[in-house]
């Protein structure tokens, strides 16, 4: 079993990025090498500024390379949640925008040429109780509605067609959004970046950041300092200590994820025959999807710890265990993949981008960061440019005063866990 993520293993190998002289000086540096990064640095470069991108590692090693490769459809709270705090125009505006962002990584897919596997497969969130199906039926009609947006409802018995599970009690299924092979795109959209112009210094961190009276800033970063005109912090879940303001304004959640062996064309088929991606209504919910090669890939939040080697196999033993459950005719069957990775989660769980003290951020993607990070880097290359209005995230910004006795460590998940799988043990 290969503890490291099945994406960034089946995709091409990566360039070796690393041991380059920095410039002394650019238009635009970002600091972070994920999606959020790469699609800042190759929307600002299409514009004809000089970029730098330094990353500590390699493009895709954080969160862009350890999902569950799902480009999803759907904000990131409920549409009652939006409504009440936003009111219904903006409430729409947000639910349009966590769908534009589907359309704009199929377009740099097509525009670049990234042979990454993305399809429309169609999402399917399943039913975990009877209750949840019925709360499905109202959330339909509010979508079509309120926000335009066709889906179909599926009841346990219709569900049978398209999942070869009788765990679950109907479901909602969104035609629209789109699996990828998230590796091959993370590697994709570097090499554009680089056509475009852009420059990538890996294993390169970012140790430091001084504004400088006159605009601009200095970087630091562990091989010399480069001076900017704009920044972009595009560190999200794996943001450390030399970015403190956001640091303490971010919730790190530990996601993981299994890979089974290669299951053949027609097993794979019987268990989700067209295909789709599947997400569960629980609170500590899984996602589900079969992979371009027939295996099962079969995520969720398992054990609320940090991701490392002990904890990555305490969890992955809890998803096989919820896998078999789920799908008992997988028991049995072998773990090729296994890893866990951190996601970016903010206090009232919507994903936050602009500016603060001159540098711009794009943030907190809640578990939609395929779609949304994309999305944002071309958003904030429009703010670099004077666009504001560009950013759909706009009047969202992170608050202004961090939670108090929080430094960036999420002491309090365990209880928090806790809490959400008891309440998802009950009916």
């Amino acid at each position: 079993m290969k503890q490291i993520p099945y994406w960034m293993d089946t995709a091409p190998a990566l360039p070796d990025r690393s041991g380059k002289d920095l410039p002394d000086e650019a238009d635009v540096v970002v600091i972070g090498g994920g999606l959020t990064g790469l699609s800042t640095a190759y929307h600002v470069a299409r514009k004809g500024a000089r970029v730098v991108l330094v990353e500590k590692d390699k493009v895709g090693s954080g969160a862009s390379g350890r999902n569950g490769s799902m480009c999803t459809q759907g904000i990131t709270i409920s549409t009652a949640q939006a409504r009440k705090r936003y009111g219904q125009e903006r409430a729409r505006e947000l639910y349009d925008a966590f769908r534009d962002a589907v359309d704009a990584v199929e377009e740099i897919t097509r525009t670049e040429k990234i042979d990454c596997d993305f399809h429309r497969a169609g999402r399917l969130a399943v039913a975990a109780k009877p209750r949840h199906f019925e709360a499905m039926r109202s959330k339909q009609r509010d979508l079509a509605e309120n926000f335009g947006h066709e889906t179909q409802l599926l009841t346990r018995g219709e569900l049978k067609s398209e999942l070869g599970s009788d765990f679950y009690h109907g479901a909602l299924l969104d035609p629209d959004s789109a699996a990828l092979h998230v590796g091959k795109f993370v590697h994709g959209l570097a090499e554009a970046a680089e056509r475009a112009g852009a420059e990538i210094h890996e294993r390169n961190a970012a140790t430091g950041l001084t504004r400088l009276p006159g605009g601009g800033f200095v970087v630091e970063t562990l091989h010399g300092t480069i001076r900017a005109k704009q920044v972009m912090a595009a560190t999200d879940a794996y943001t450390d200590r030399s970015l403190p303001w956001f640091r303490k304004r971010l919730i790190n959640v530990g996601s993981f994820i299994i890979v089974t062996e290669p299951l053949g064309e027609e097993r794979a088929k019987a268990l989700i025959p067209n295909g789709r991606l599947v997400v569960d209504s629980k609170n500590i919910g899984h996602y589900i999807r079969l992979t371009p090669d027939n295996r099962l890939a079969f995520g969720g939040r398992a054990a609320f710890t940090p991701s490392n080697p002990a904890s990555d196999v305490k969890s992955g033993d809890i998803l096989k265990r919820d896998m078999t459950a789920s799908f008992p005719q997988l028991a049995g069957v072998r773990i090729d993949y296994l890893w866990g990775g951190r996601v970016g989660f903010s206090w009232d769980r919507l994903p936050h981008a602009g500016e603060v003290n001159g540098l711009y951020y794009s943030m907190g993607y809640c578990g939609h960061g395929v779609q949304m990070a994309t999305y944002m880097g071309r958003a904030v290359a429009e703010m670099m440019d004077g666009r504001p209005e560009a950013n759909p995230l706009r009047g969202l910004g992170f608050p202004k005063v961090p939670v108090p006795f929080y430094n960036g460590t999420a002491w309090f998940l365990p209880f928090g866990g806790a809490y959400y799988q008891a309440k998802d043990k009950l009916r």
